[in-house]
């Protein structure tokens, strides 16, 4: 009888093995774990063709049509969260392939807003590099958090909990997106902006927590961009393509913002020659947003789980 296969993709850390029990898969199956990134479609397909089983770390890999018709073995693919814009879930379906994911914590990308947030309003990367480097002591005056106006896209499980913490710290909150009514932002206490164009337009700080879709995708443009104060930030820690890169490093550039504070990006990893690599008012992080030992608990934990069940015959928390 053929050995089953199970391959655990993009384990960029290399602890997907501590961070969950995988003793019931392993006794029915040979498991494999890949760390490094895939640099195409062909690399993938030639590193996982005689698996049955493939474990996905959110949208790090890319599962299109062309790579579920290459890949006659899979029977099951596993996402961590419920939801995988990189999977296409109609190819999926086509080639008899069940896509079962894991729950996902909010508390993490909202942490690290604030951190984002916070270090780009009070300078903590300036000042630090200047305290390391014996450079000049206080060399930036930072910005206030009470009584300015914070600007959220999207209202949903993370942006509350931004919301939250905004109004802690006393600021003034405000809401938009398509979907958003004045009942669910009055029930935190948060202002319903009238338009998106009011909210940036207002907003000292703005910050995006929507999910990524052909609605929203390139939901930020230039001329979105143009009307934000000279002296707001943004922050991103949602999904780069809701913001139009070019026009975001024009931006940055040219100085319509104060800066940005990005965990996400059109191309992940970053490309090296990226200007957000370097650009000076920029505070980039490597997408860390759902990056916790909390967080890895619950995705491999339940990715563990949800293969064990595929291979005993009954799936669990299929994704449709």
């Amino acid at each position: 009888m053929t050995q089953l296969v199970c391959a655990i993709l993009d384990d960029y850390q290399g602890i997907a093995r501590a961070m969950a029990d995988w003793s019931a898969v392993e006794s029915k199956a040979d498991l494999r774990v890949f760390r490094e990134r895939f640099a195409d479609d062909d690399a993938l397909v030639a590193a996982v063709a005689d698996c049955d089983v493939v474990v996905a770390m959110r949208e790090r890999t890319r599962f299109g049509a062309s790579v579920f018709a290459r890949l006659p073995r899979l029977r099951l693919l596993v996402t961590t969260g419920m939801r995988n814009a990189a999977i296409d879930m109609e190819a999926a379906r086509a080639h008899g392939v069940t896509v079962c994911g894991t729950a996902s914590q909010t508390a993490p990308p909202a942490e690290l807003t604030w951190a984002l947030l916070l270090a780009l309003a009070k300078h903590v990367v300036r000042e630090h590099t200047a305290l390391r480097t014996n450079g000049p002591w206080q060399s930036t005056v930072g910005g206030d958090l009470a009584g300015r106006r914070l600007g959220l896209l999207g209202l949903g499980k993370i942006g509350s909990r931004v919301a939250r913490v905004g109004l802690a710290f006393g600021m003034d909150v405000v809401a938009w997106s398509q979907n958003l009514t004045r009942e669910s932002a009055d029930a935190l206490g948060v202002q319903l902006a009238p338009s998106k164009a009011s909210l940036l337009e207002t907003s000292d700080y703005v910050s995006i927590h929507l999910v990524l879709s052909g609605r929203t995708r390139g939901l930020l443009g230039r001329d979105d961009l143009r009307r934000m104060k000279p002296t707001a930030y943004l922050i991103n820690t949602s999904r780069g393509p809701i913001v139009d890169e070019a026009a975001l490093v024009e931006a940055l550039s040219q100085g319509w913002i104060a800066g940005a504070g990005l965990d996400v990006f059109d191309v992940e990893p970053l490309p090296a020659a990226s200007p957000f690599r370097t650009l000076p008012n920029v505070l980039a992080t490597p997408h860390l947003g759902y990056v916790t030992e909390a967080n890895y608990k619950v995705y491999y934990g339940e990715a563990a789980e949800d293969v064990a069940a595929f291979l005993n015959g009954s799936p669990i928390r299929v994704v449709n």
